[in-house]
């Protein structure tokens, strides 16, 4: 899946797969994490929270599941 970069201190780029609700995040120092079952609007909402590690700290970790890629 593809993913955009973002302005964050702690996140390097966001994607999400519309098909399987898949929301692939990249951190700065490298690993790649899939949350499960994220909704469009919860993708959405990361695009354009004010601050990225915050909104994922607050809304992904902890409410989906996920894997390390």
């Amino acid at each position: 899946m593809d993913r955009v970069p973002v302005n964050s201190s702690n996140v390097r780029s966001i994607g999400h797969d519309e098909k399987t609700n898949t929301l692939a995040i990249e951190f700065k120092d490298g690993s790649v994490y899939h949350y499960h079952d994220v909704p469009k609007d919860i993708h959405e909402g990361l695009i354009s929270a004010k601050s990225v590690g915050g909104f994922v700290h607050s809304q992904i970790k902890g409410n989906y599941k996920h894997s390390k890629q």
